[in-house]
């Protein structure tokens, strides 16, 4: 069988993303360990051999083109696969490597996705993880992430999603704040009190407080004299510093509970979750450690953490 690509073509396809991913020919060479020129010369043959320009050259900067952007898509995808491919028949753990970049909501952050990532280092110490803890949406394309969790499933058709768990919703406040206000025990006594509220980044709007009734939802508006925008752990941090209600993941508040710090109230409208998703591209091809990564979350997700390891 004849070779369609000659050793010289593939160096030039590494040679083309490095410098992409890098965005100047300086740069690449720099990684590479060659002269920029050497590079400038092996991607000038690629778009000779191609027939079409990847780069906008100028004195002051370096653009991809859009033949180039979509060029660079396919081939990065195809060099990672042969790279996969090397790690999968190796086999071992300390050959896995790379890099994952995260984009996460703060609270699933700080209590589910920190203490899953340390026991997933121990695992695989040669992956490297960029976090992005922020309630904002990203778009994939141009944020440049690999994975992201969020509190709703996405509508964009391209984007694959994973429910990682239903976390339970609780109002709580601090014995202090309870002693001076009143405990609430009717979800209308809820107008009485200074409930704090949370900003949705991505909306703007100010996210409802979710309650069920004899096994019906209820979403109610509420107000107060906070509003927190963009951090919801910040929320947290009022409630514990006796500035009001708060509804708030069960998970995050579980050592203050059981310490007596925050309370409880309103239980007899319990039941109502937000869902957590994991999100990524919908392609034919997922890098191998970001297949494991996504495998393993949701693996610890549905065990204990202890049978993780």
């Amino acid at each position: 069988m004849s070779r369609h690509y000659k050793d010289f073509q593939l160096s030039s396809i590494e040679h083309f993303c490095l410098t992409v991913e890098k965005g100047s020919f300086t740069a690449a060479a720099n990684m590479l360990g060659i002269t920029p020129s050497a590079v400038s010369r092996s991607i000038a043959r690629l778009e000779d051999r191609l027939n079409v320009r990847l780069f906008v050259r100028t004195t002051r900067q370096l653009r991809v083109t859009s033949f180039g952007q979509e060029y660079y898509d396919q081939c990065r995808q195809a060099l990672n696969q042969l790279n996969d491919a090397e790690l999968t028949i190796k086999n071992t753990q300390s050959s896995l490597h790379g890099l994952i970049r995260i984009s996460a909501p703060t609270p699933f952050t700080h209590f589910r996705l920190i203490p899953f990532l340390l026991l997933f280092q121990k695992k695989y110490p040669n992956i490297h993880i960029d976090i992005h803890s922020s309630n904002r949406n990203i778009i994939f394309s141009e944020d440049n992430f690999d994975i992201a969790i969020r509190g709703q499933k996405p509508k964009d058709c391209n984007l694959i999603a994973r429910k990682l768990e239903d976390s339970e919703l609780i109002v709580v406040a601090t014995p202090t704040y309870l002693q001076n206000m009143g405990i609430p025990v009717m979800l209308e006594d809820l107008k009485k009190h200074n409930c704090i509220e949370f900003e949705l980044p991505s909306t703007g709007r100010k996210i409802l407080w979710h309650f069920c009734k004899k096994g019906k939802p209820i979403e109610l508006e509420i107000k107060g004299n906070f509003t927190i925008l963009d951090d919801f752990l910040a929320t947290n941090e009022l409630v514990k510093n006796h500035a009001g209600l708060m509804q708030v993941y069960r998970f995050s508040i579980e050592k203050e509970l059981k310490s007596g710090e925050l309370v409880e109230v309103l239980k007899e409208f319990n039941g109502a979750t937000r869902p957590f998703f994991l999100l990524y591209p919908h392609a034919k091809y997922l890098p191998l450690n970001v297949r494991l990564f996504v495998d393993s979350l949701i693996e610890y997700m549905s065990i204990t953490k202890q049978d993780y390891l």
